[in-house]
């Protein structure tokens, strides 16, 4: 099995910064695209920012220029440093990662999410 723990969320005003951590546990033996996503209640989670193993990134353009993802493949950690931060960036942030266990297929896993609260 393969856990994701995420920190770092929490409550900044507006123009603040966070930072998200999420590092991956259990018996990987790769691990292939990582990324945050975000949800508000009643709608859909969305795409924030992922990054492949080789390094290469993709935003959604509400967040591009303010955050940036990075990864540390030897910690098997994703980061998301998240400036000028607005309210409608308030959501619960979940870290992704589609990992290949140990004598198991392919598998998307998912974080139990972080609260980002910006207040005005």
């Amino acid at each position: 099995q393969v856990q994701l723990v995420e920190s770092g969320g929490g409550l900044v005003q507006a123009g603040g910064s966070l930072r998200l951590s999420c590092a991956a546990s259990g018996s990987i033996f790769s691990i292939n695209t990582m990324g945050w996503y975000r949800q508000v209640p009643g709608k859909q989670r969305d795409l924030v920012a992922v990054i492949t193993s080789g390094g290469t990134t993709n935003y959604s353009g509400s967040v591009k220029g303010r955050f940036t993802i990075s990864r540390d493949n030897a910690k098997s950690t994703v980061y998301l440093q998240m400036n000028s931060l607005k309210p409608e960036d308030t959501a619960v942030y979940y870290c992704h990662a589609d990992v290949t266990a140990r004598n198991w297929p392919r598998t998307d896993y998912w974080g139990q999410g972080t609260q980002v609260t910006v207040s005005l």
